[in-house]
């Protein structure tokens, strides 16, 4: 990555999951940066010589005027999984990644890396995709030089298989046999960073291992030693559960489980990237106890 000393980034999203590991990789290959965040508090600790905190919001165009000037790549991690605070998944995924491309085309920035997830085309028509892949349409016809990173799900969305074992028995639907690989934070933030480099417009990637559902209740389940209980449930109570939750919630409370439920119904596999495995991150939460 030493050709990167060349670049200056931008880093939106940078108190997120993923923006966290992001920023922290910028810093250490010490590559000149600007984050932005909505209070810089956070990322404090992260100011040196090469990295500048601004303070910004990207659902607030007026505060991002000026921001990309001298930036080479602007990278955005900028996406909700739940929509809170009166924000929808298209005032953050789509329109606050639309201020950010504007201002960036302004300056002159040369590329635009996006995170979006993978499968978003296929996938459009779930609401946490539809908001993601509009935008990516902007990038594309932008004019920009632009890689859209599509990863096979985080180590932090299997939590919900963590707090399943965590009470004795996790719950599938259909026979678990279902296969992905989900990354660390960490290997897609190197991913990101190669990305600078890439002459690629599209990155699809996933973790070292790639594992069945039932494969990944057994990991949790051990991880608590717990005894092996998981309950297969049949696929058509999954697909009456999408089907009431659009009809009878709002996009607010389905958006979530209907990415879930849709995404793990099927194999995701991605090529295989990184060196962090998912039973060491299940242990770490473990001793920490965090839920």
């Amino acid at each position: 990555m030493k050709n990167n000393q060349k670049s200056t980034v931008l880093l939106a999203g940078a108190t997120g999951y993923l923006g966290g590991f992001i920023a922290k990789a910028l810093s250490q290959e010490q590559i000149t940066s600007k984050l932005i965040s909505r209070s810089n508090k956070k990322l404090q600790p992260l100011e040196s010589k090469t990295i500048k905190i601004i303070e910004a919001e990207v659902t607030k165009p007026n505060t991002l005027a000026g921001i990309c000037e001298g930036v080479t790549t602007v990278i955005s991690t900028i996406g909700i999984t739940r929509q809170k605070d009166g924000l929808t998944y298209m005032d953050v995924d789509y329109q606050a990644n639309l201020n950010l491309l504007n201002e960036a085309k302004k300056a002159g920035v040369k590329k635009f890396i996006y995170v979006s997830a993978i499968n978003g085309s296929k996938y459009r028509h779930l609401k946490i995709f539809e908001a993601k892949e509009k935008f990516v349409d902007v990038l594309k016809l932008s004019g920009l030089d632009y890689v859209v990173i599509r990863p096979n799900g985080f180590f932090s969305d299997m939590k919900d298989f963590l707090n399943m074992a965590k009470k004795g028995r996790v719950y599938l639907f259909g026979n678990g046999e279902q296969k992905f690989n989900p990354i660390h934070g960490e290997d897609l933030a190197t991913v990101c960073l190669l990305a600078i480099q890439s002459t690629k417009n599209e990155i699809i990637v996933g973790g070292p291992d790639v594992l069945t559902l039932n494969e990944i209740s057994e990991m949790a389940l051990e991880t608590w030693q717990k005894s092996i209980k998981i309950s297969h449930l049949p696929d058509w109570i999954r697909q009456f559960s999408i089907w009431s939750l659009r009809t009878f919630t709002s996009s607010k409370t389905y958006g979530p489980i209907e990415f879930f439920l849709t995404l793990m119904a099927e194999d995701n596999i991605a090529p295989r990237f990184g060196t962090k495995r998912l039973y060491h991150f299940f242990n770490a939460i473990a001793k920490s106890n965090i839920k």
